[in-house]
């Protein structure tokens, strides 16, 4: 079991991409950054939360469905695959 070590909001240009079909993906935000460490302290790992409450190793996601954290500045736009959270304006177009 891991125990939660330090929880620090997420800067802005974070994705979590998710295989959601073989050549299929979706990006969603990253909102928080969290440390995890073992009970014995032996390891330890970040992981990232997306705006839709997914991570990594999470009871209900399959470990093969996370593909990588990507990172864009926030002036170059967000990745093609980024699902827009509900209530958030779409992005703009790429200039």
């Amino acid at each position: 079991m891991k125990q939660i070590v330090e929880i620090v909001p997420a800067r802005p240009g974070w994705y979590a991409r998710w295989r959601i079909a073989p050549d299929v993906t979706r990006c969603y935000p990253v909102t928080l950054w969290a440390l995890l460490a073992d009970n014995d302290g032996d390891g330890r790992e970040v992981i990232g939360v997306d705006c839709a409450g997914q991570w990594p190793g999470a009871d209900d996601t399959a470990a093969e469905d996370f593909v990588r954290y990507l990172f864009q500045t926030p002036d170059s736009g967000e990745p093609e695959d980024v699902e827009t959270p509900a209530g958030r304006p779409a992005p703009a177009p790429a200039a």
